[in-house]
């Protein structure tokens, strides 16, 4: 015969349940975690950058908002005797080596000494520097960060206020290029910005550079390919002397080269 029921709860039950509510609670508290570092500071990037926005009249305290006027931007300038933008790859995926760039003659060149005005650009990973400063005692390389405007409409650069590489902890490094890409913290990729470089060389001459992407055919990081015009007249201007509007590209795509000398 059955034992009639006494009103108290089975202990073994009541261990089930709290069980599954403290389950149930930690895997609400990690999914609030992950909310709150992941999911909510994009979203506040994106509020903040949308309020900050010229196109954003946000009202004062006891204001109406009021329509902003829309102003059309001027077309940018175009010349009709730019001259001609090279493009090249540089397998810079040693993490140990530079790969040393020379404008004159767009290639990569090996360095003995790297006092030398023999190159003006240096490349290790997603790391540049310069002939000039802190990583050469004779070269005059430099760069200023023109910002985000297009490649073409940049037909001169400056002439003076370049910056040059400075020491830094354990090497030298240049202010202008520590960030000339954007970091992805969820899927780790670099992809390079919009901006445009002047650059002085090494031996005083003047080109524009643009960073266009980090990655090797095969997937592998380290190529970074750019797109430059270089002049070598030690002219400050990126315009022919005369002559038509030319959209022609060269492109070189370079072997690794392993300098015998890196920082």
């Amino acid at each position: 015969m059955n034992e009639p029921f006494n009103g108290t709860a089975d202990p073994g039950m009541d261990k089930k349940r709290k069980l599954w509510l403290n389950i149930f609670l930690l895997n609400l508290c990690i999914s609030l975690l992950l909310v709150g570092i992941f999911w909510l500071p994009a979203k506040l990037m994106q509020v903040d950058d949308f309020l900050s926005s010229p196109s954003v009249n946000v009202p004062g305290k006891g204001e109406m908002a009021k329509k902003s006027e829309e102003k059309a931007e001027p077309a940018p300038k175009s010349f009709a005797n730019l001259m001609t933008t090279q493009v090249t790859t540089l397998n810079a995926s040693s993490e140990k080596d530079y790969v040393y760039f020379d404008f004159s003659s767009g290639k990569p060149v090996r360095i003995l000494d790297t006092s030398s005005l023999e190159w003006d650009l240096a490349f290790r990973r997603g790391k540049v520097i310069s002939n000039g400063g802190a990583s050469s005692r004779l070269g005059k390389a430099g760069l200023i960060d023109l910002g985000k405007v297009d490649f073409d409409t940049v037909a001169e650069a400056p002439k003076d206020n370049y910056i040059q590489d400075v020491a830094a902890r354990t090497e030298t490094e240049n202010p202008v290029l520590i960030k000339w890409y954007n970091y992805n913290y969820f899927t780790h990729k670099l992809t390079a910005k919009d901006n445009i470089y002047a650059v002085r060389t090494a031996n005083g001459k003047f080109a524009k550079l643009q960073f266009l992407n980090f990655y090797c055919d095969n997937k592998e990081a380290g190529c970074v390919k750019i797109r430059y015009v270089y002049q070598d007249n030690g002219s400050n201007s990126f315009l022919k002397t005369g002559g038509a509007y030319t959209t022609t590209s060269s492109e070189t795509a370079s072997l690794p080269l392993k300098p015998k000398t890196s920082f």
